[in-house]
C-alpha cells in the first residue's frame, strides 16, 4: 500500500463521516424547531433530548471528522504536489473542489453557531428552514466529485 492510497482512503471515510453530520444536524434542528408546539413537559423533554444528540454530533463527529478531511486532503495535495507538480492546483476541476471544501466549511461554521443559538434559545430558524436547506451540503458535493472524477480541464 502507498502512501498516497492510505491518504486517499483515510480521505474518503472522513468526508463520508463530515456529509453524514452535515446532512443530519439540519434535521435534528428543523425536529427542535417544531417543539414549540408541543405540551409541555413533552417540550421540556424532546428539546433536551434533542440538543444533546446536537452537541455530540457536532463535538464526537462533525468535527474531528472536518479536522480529518482537511488533514488528509492536505496530505494527499502535498504528495501530488510533490510528485507531479502543483500546477494541478490551478485546474478548473481542482479550483471546484477547493470552492466546494469552503463552502462546506462555511456551511459547518454556520451550523456551530446556529447550535449555540439554538441551545441558548435565541434562534429563529423554523422547520421549514431546515428542511429547505438540508440538501445543500449534497448539492456542493455532488459538484465537487463529479470536478474530481472527470477531471475538468481548461482544454
Amino acid at each position: 500500500m502507498s502512501a498516497y492510497d492510505l491518504a486517499r482512503g483515510l480521505h474518503i471515510l472522513a468526508v463520508i463521516a463530515w456529509m453524514a453530520g452535515l446532512l443530519f444536524l439540519p434535521r435534528l434542528y428543523a425536529y427542535d424547531a417544531e417543539q414549540a408546539d408541543k405540551p409541555e413537559p413533552l417540550r421540556t423533554q424532546m428539546r433536551s433530548l434533542l440538543q444533546t444528540w446536537q452537541q455530540r454530533l457536532s463535538g464526537i463527529i462533525l468535527g474531528p471528522a472536518m479536522g480529518a478531511a482537511w488533514l488528509f486532503g492536505g496530505w494527499l495535495i502535498w504528495l501530488d504536489g510533490t510528485a507531479r507538480g502543483w500546477s494541478f492546483l490551478l485546474e478548473p476541476w481542482m479550483i471546484a473542489k477547493l470552492a466546494g471544501v469552503l463552502a462546506l466549511t462555511g456551511w459547518h461554521g454556520f451550523l456551530t453557531a446556529e447550535g449555540r443559538r439554538v441551545r441558548a434559545g435565541t434562534s429563529v430558524r423554523t422547520g421549514r428552514f431546515w428542511r429547505m436547506t438540508n440538501e445543500i451540503p449534497f448539492v456542493i458535493a455532488i459538484v465537487m466529485v463529479l470536478s474530481v472524477t472527470t477531471e475538468w480541464t481548461l482544454g
